[in-house]
């Protein structure tokens, strides 16, 4: 019985998650997505009230020329960009300083000591001189249009409280950094399109969204004591009522890891931080006026389930090699058979839907298929045993510590 329940979960989890995403994609896709022009062509609206770009910044002395000259030349009749130094230890407060000489419209907050990226945003909601953020990296290249698209939702939906935008990898020149490609389009797009058809989104992409800032004054902004702030503001703003859209067209290209120490420690933190929120919040969601947060908390636990689910199938396999165990715990592999066909064969048509949608803003991004196929085999593992640390470790965490920046991998330059 405990075999085959487990060997159930393992297969028919990945194939559900999978069905639902790809149904939820392609509706997404239809009622909203093909209505629109080409990423080029944004909305036109009777206004365009000012906007104020936030990019905040620990030690991305190597990258920030280059991303606040993409802030700068956005496609929008009025908006401001303020850059948080957050106590760099490079030269990344000197050339904010140099570059406000540049662009007339950027001003600079200038941190002291390591504060984390919560303080930073906070202070530069603070400082803002409109009702409106789009908050992006310090290492994130802002498409010339993604400020317009990102607008045209909080200017038109008076309980928009945020706006995710698109994000794109840059550096593809390892097997890595391709695979995070298909990731990016047939995974976390995918999964976005499907969260906003059915009502709920698990998390901003904190290298790219849109706020409304009386919502995040409503909710008490950034808390600085988690680990992953976007999936906290994200959740506290649902939690309020207020709405968060998903924008395929507002694209941002940004680096990411490229070595597996890289990786690991991207995907932990991201495991910490969804752990750490479902938490602390779980008591709060099971209110009836809530109910349309609950499938997104429940896919998450599931998925925490399904970790450890699949963690004990694949030791007991390895187990089974060396010693004779119970058949109740016998496990004859951890996709045996038709189990493996069958999820390869579904992973397959996710990537090809994502891949026909994601065309409209990369037209070659086909080309990527060959490399995406392998996503399995690599950030499945990586998801499960991510999650499995997570766990405890936010369990041991004890007392609420602010959370602060640790320099990421941008990749092999």
């Amino acid at each position: 019985m405990i075999r085959s329940l487990m060997l159930a979960y393992s297969f028919y989890y990945p194939l559900t998650m999978s069905l639902f995403w790809i149904v939820g994609g392609i509706a997404y896709f239809l009622r909203w997505e093909r209505k629109t022009a080409k990423h080029t062509d944004p909305p036109k609206l009777t206004r365009w009230p000012k906007a104020t770009l936030v990019v905040p910044c620990h030690n991305e002395g190597s990258q920030v020329r280059e991303t606040l000259e993409y802030a700068a030349n956005q496609d929008y009749p009025d908006f401001e960009i303020i850059a948080i130094d957050d106590g760099s230890a490079d030269d990344t407060g000197r050339i904010l300083d140099e570059l406000t000489g540049v662009y007339p419209q950027l001003r600079v907050l200038h941190f002291p000591r390591n504060q984390g990226k919560a303080m930073g945003l906070r202070m530069a909601a603070l400082a803002a001189n409109s009702d409106f953020l789009i908050c992006i990296d310090g290492d994130a290249l802002l498409d010339r249009y993604a400020t317009r698209w990102l607008m045209w939702h909080l200017v038109t939906g008076p309980r928009v409280g945020a706006v995710t935008g698109n994000p794109r990898i840059r550096n593809r020149s390892t097997l890595l950094g391709r695979l995070q490609v298909g990731e990016f389009s047939s995974i976390i797009g995918l999964i976005k399109r499907a969260q906003r058809i059915y009502g709920r989104i698990f998390t901003v992409s904190g290298v790219i969204a849109g706020f409304r800032i009386s919502a995040l004054h409503h909710v008490g902004y950034w808390n600085t004591d988690m680990v992953t702030e976007d999936i906290d503001v994200s959740w506290r703003l649902q939690m309020d009522f207020w709405d968060i859209r998903y924008e395929p067209n507002a694209l941002c290209w940004i680096l990411m890891p490229e070595t597996l120490r890289g990786l690991w420690k991207q995907r932990l933190r991201w495991a910490q931080g969804g752990v750490e929120v479902a938490g602390r919040y779980m008591g709060l969601m099971w209110k009836w006026h809530r109910r349309r947060m609950w499938l997104v908390l429940i896919e998450f636990s599931l998925s925490v389930l399904w970790s450890y689910v699949m963690l004990a199938v694949l030791l007991l396999s390895l187990c089974g090699l060396v010693i004779a165990l119970p058949p109740a715990l016998h496990m004859p592999g951890p996709m045996p058979g038709w189990y493996g066909v069958i999820l390869s064969a579904l992973c397959i048509v996710q990537f090809v839907v994502s891949l026909v949608i994601d065309r409209r803003y990369e037209e070659q991004i086909g080309r990527q298929f060959f490399w995406i196929i392998w996503y399995p085999l690599v950030f499945w593992m990586i998801g499960m045993m991510t999650t499995v640390v997570a766990l405890p470790k936010v369990l041991a965490k004890g007392a609420r510590t602010r959370a602060v920046w640790e320099s990421p991998d941008r990749g092999i330059q």
